[in-house]
């Protein structure tokens, strides 16, 4: 019997508009491996949000997508510099140095955000034989701890790594939180800011699965196509993640649905924080929420309305809201949270 819960936004199911979407392109015959009429509308869809010279590859999921991107600017003496709380170096199961034969270079962060202060601390052995050498910058927009980026702070950063040589790859997997927080125009945090390469979330944001990797430095897609292939995510019928992304894209929901979920994490965060015994430990930005609460409750929560633990020592646990979350999941989990708490 499935539950309810806050455990991820890949739990929630699909959007309606992306279950239409998806039956209006299973009828008839369409050519393959992206040469259709869905996937050439989804890509000019892109490019009315991202600008006419972005390029767009189609991928399965959220690791395929990073792995395709970072793959486009890597060779295996490389190094990648990234949080150390990064989903390509937590929750990747090593896919990337598997894929690439890259270094990660890791950097310790409280919330997950890196700044040029950071970075800097692994720009040494530039043209020594013995060193890996950093090209490019991994950071995730909204970080693993839920905080966002501002378009400055962004900028910051890919102008120091610019300076540097570096280039930027964004993990996009919650962008749309990201800017349904801000209130900006995409092109605000990716384009402008100085951005080399995007991946684009859609499962996360009700789609049935499919994420899209965008290429604002276009100089390196030579061989985009050829990494796709190997790295097994092209896939033959791709009218099928194409037309659930024209869905999304369609109207601006996707920022709709992620202003719900992000809404409905300010709710969830408010109430929590009300209860004796809940400190949430990171300011709720995007559609996360982060609390410290009693350990030997944990469990007894778990089976009622599933979540993750985040950091097992420090008892401190992780709740997310998707698309389909109701304040009704917000007020019965809190309600159940306080009876919990006070035995």
């Amino acid at each position: 019997m499935s539950i309810r819960g806050f455990g991820s936004d890949n739990f929630s199911g699909v959007l309606p508009e992306v279950f239409r979407a998806l039956e209006e392109a299973a009828f008839g015959h369409q050519q393959s491996y992206g040469n259709d009429e869905f996937t050439e509308k989804a890509i000019n869809d892109f490019r009315k949000i991202f600008g006419e010279n972005v390029e767009v590859f189609f991928v399965y999921n959220g690791t395929g997508a990073n792995i395709v991107s970072l793959l486009a600017f890597c060779r295996p003496y490389n190094a990648i510099i990234c949080p150390e709380t990064a989903h390509i170096n937590v929750d990747e199961c090593g896919a990337i140095q598997k894929q690439s034969g890259c270094k990660l270079l890791t950097v310790p962060t409280f919330d997950g955000k890196l700044n040029i202060g950071l970075i800097r601390n692994h720009l040494h052995g530039f043209g020594d034989q013995h060193h890996s050498q950093p090209i490019i910058i991994s950071l995730s927009q909204c970080t693993e701890l839920g905080v966002i980026y501002t378009p400055e702070e962004l900028k910051e950063i890919c102008d120091f790594a610019h300076a540097n040589n570096l280039y930027v790859h964004m993990d996009g997997s919650r962008i749309a939180n990201a800017i349904a927080y801000l209130g900006c125009n995409p092109l605000d945090i990716t384009a402008k800011a100085g951005i080399d390469v995007l991946s684009f979330g859609g499962t996360k944001n009700g789609m049935m699965f499919g994420e899209a990797v965008i290429f604002f430095n276009t100089s390196f897609c030579k061989d985009v196509k050829y990494i796709r292939k190997q790295c097994l995510q092209l896939h033959s019928k791709s009218r099928f993640i194409a037309a659930q992304f024209s869905a999304v894209l369609k109207d601006d929901l996707w920022l709709t649905t992620a202003a719900h979920s992000n809404a409905m994490a300010q709710k969830l965060a408010n109430e929590a924080s009300l209860i004796p015994g809940v400190r949430i430990t990171q300011e709720v930005q995007g559609n996360e929420v982060f609390a410290i609460i009693p350990r030997e409750h944990i469990e007894s929560l778990r089976e009622k309305y599933f979540f993750y633990p985040w950091n097992e020592d420090a008892s401190e646990v992780r709740w997310v809201c998707s698309f389909d979350t109701t304040e009704n999941d917000i007020l019965e989990f809190t309600s159940l949270l306080r009876t919990e708490l006070s035995k």
